[in-house]
């Protein structure tokens, strides 16, 4: 292996959780989630000798990542939905889990209610970026980034309240 794979390793195994909560919110089954986390991986290693560090490895991973999932999310909307047994899988789930894990996977179920760009602001918004990095990944104003995030706040919690 050579230093550029084992670098690029370390990176993907340092932020391998920015990949899982993309490819969870942009997939519905663990099958689909797990191709698109090998997607974004390679698209990754493709670009990593683009990266330029003007801007945070995460930023950049994040950039990398949406386009990929939104690409491959156009792709898939041409086929079938398998919502009905993806609904069975989870509620499956939720019956083995503690209550928090439970809102957490509420909370998951309603962000893939939302429009693809809100989606990714919210998985930014969770993982604490801050807003100047939200803002440059999706090329919108500061502020901008800010005002949709509060309204998002507002949007999810009807959502978690009208689905408890």
């Amino acid at each position: 292996m050579t230093q550029k794979e084992r670098d690029f390793s370390k990176l993907i195994d340092e932020n391998q959780g920015l990949i899982i909560k993309v490819s969870r919110l942009y997939t519905n089954t663990l099958e689909d989630e797990e191709d698109l986390f090998q997607e974004i991986v390679l698209q990754l290693w493709r670009s990593h000798d683009t990266f330029k560090g003007q801007s945070k490895i995460s930023t950049w991973m994040y950039r990398v990542a949406l386009n990929t999932a939104i690409t491959i999310f156009r792709k898939k909307k041409k086929s079938p939905e398998t919502d009905e047994l993806q609904e069975f899988h989870q509620g499956k789930i939720l019956e083995d889990d503690d209550e928090q894990q439970q809102q957490i996977s509420l909370l998951y179920k309603n962000i893939k209610l939302l429009p693809k760009i809100e989606r990714a602001i919210v998985t930014m918004y969770l993982d604490d970026l801050p807003y100047k990095d939200i803002a440059e990944n999706l090329g919108i104003s500061e502020v901008n980034a800010r005002v949709k995030m509060n309204r998002l706040k507002k949007v999810l919690k009807e959502l978690m309240e009208k689905n408890v």
